[in-house]
């Protein structure tokens, strides 16, 4: 068992189960939580969440380009708005709406979907609604890729007055599109066809028989096709460049995750807000710090490890207690000793030595500060 994890499991060693930890959790004020939520489904969680995603802005320049899509929190208890998806291999959960760098992954902002309001009619154009609200306070430049739920001609043009861009996939039953992009009986495999306006490309492209693929772009503007054997347009090349961003966040996340079973979806919620925001750090840590550990292929474990051990070891420190067990009696003495040792070491080294500490301990807040509105 790793050292950190030990740290971890000493410093719980003073609660009586884990069960008693985890109904612990309390997000909000229960003196008025009954008249907000009669606002706000989020109200027992929203004052969290929002200040989560403001931090979550705050530490990072995204890269040219980012994704769309959405993210499913597992989750099987009550909850007004639980969603199915069957696509989906938990299949049953919590429904969020992520933007996220698509080259580092890194989750930039998020929404929880609610659900419909009740004797409401169903939302048209959600798609379109949800990119222009996760992309308002995207700066300007950079160009959002999503699949064919979100992508219409009308949110491009409104994107493009931001002076973002967009590449996504297209249904076939737009009304937007004109016969001669969606008429499959006029098609030869690998067949590409282009549709101009403006400022917004359209291409329908088809990979096999019987089969073809709609895409819109307001960021290319010329009929380039790959010259490879499959003919592919650009479009389509840089669609399935920079689609994959959520969908493979959401692979990072279950690999390392902190979630248990539970009926409460708030704490459904801000274990995945835990697990973001650990792989965040990880982002933020590895590229203010390239050369870290760059021959070992599990570069995020050891991080994760490293973070929980820093997390816990000043608790540890401070107990003056010590626990019963003689196996956790005595990690909790080798740390304090430990700690005690380093400090007086690092008060013996010279000028030069302090200086390049310091550095360090300042890249490090770089990811600490994640977890402080947690």
């Amino acid at each position: 068992m790793p050292s950190s994890i030990k740290n971890i499991v000493v410093e719980m060693s003073n609660i009586k189960g884990l069960q008693l930890y985890h109904d612990a959790f309390v997000f909000d004020s229960a003196a008025d939580r009954d008249e907000r939520r009669q606002r706000d489904k989020l109200a027992p969680i929203r004052n969290i969440c929002d200040q989560w995603n403001r931090q979550l802005r705050s530490y990072y320049h995204l890269h040219e380009n980012v994704t769309i899509d959405e993210q499913l929190v597992p989750f099987r208890g009550r909850c007004s708005f639980r969603q199915y998806i069957p696509s989906k291999p938990a299949k049953y959960g919590l429904k969020i709406w992520d933007l996220c760098d698509s080259k580092s992954k890194y989750a930039w902002n998020m929404e929880v979907y609610l659900g419909r309001a009740r004797n409401t009619q169903p939302e048209r154009n959600q798609g379109e609604r949800v990119v222009l609200s996760l992309s308002e306070p995207l700066p300007r430049g950079h160009t959002i890729t999503c699949d064919n739920f979100f992508t219409t001609y009308n949110l491009a043009v409104q994107l493009l007055r931001s002076n973002i861009t967009l590449v996504g996939t297209v249904r076939k039953n737009k009304l937007f599109l004109p016969r001669e992009i969606v008429d499959m009986k006029e098609k030869n495999i690998l067949e590409n066809k282009f549709l101009f306006t403006e400022n917004v490309t359209i291409v329908s492209y088809v990979p096999k028989k019987y089969k073809f693929v709609v895409a819109l772009s307001s960021l290319h503007h010329s009929p380039f096709v790959d010259e490879g054997d499959r003919k592919k347009p650009e479009i389509i090349l840089h669609y399935n460049k920079t689609k994959a961003g959520v969908d493979a966040l959401d692979w990072l996340v279950v690999n390392y995750t902190c979630k248990r079973q539970t009926k409460r979806w708030p704490v459904a919620l801000f274990s995945n807000m835990l697990d973001i925001s650990a792989y965040n750090a990880y982002v933020i840590w590895t590229e203010i710090n390239p050369s870290w550990n760059t021959n070992k292929l599990y570069k995020r474990r050891l991080f994760l490890e490293e973070l929980g051990k820093q997390m816990v070891e000043p608790n540890i420190f401070r107990r003056e207690r010590l626990p019963r067990g003689i196996a956790a009696k005595n990690i909790v003495k080798n740390i304090q000793e430990n700690s005690k040792a380093s400090i007086s070491n690092i008060s013996a080294r010279n000028e030069s030595t302090k200086k390049t500490t310091a550095m360090f301990l300042l890249s490090y807040k770089k990811f600490e500060q994640i977890f402080s509105c947690l």
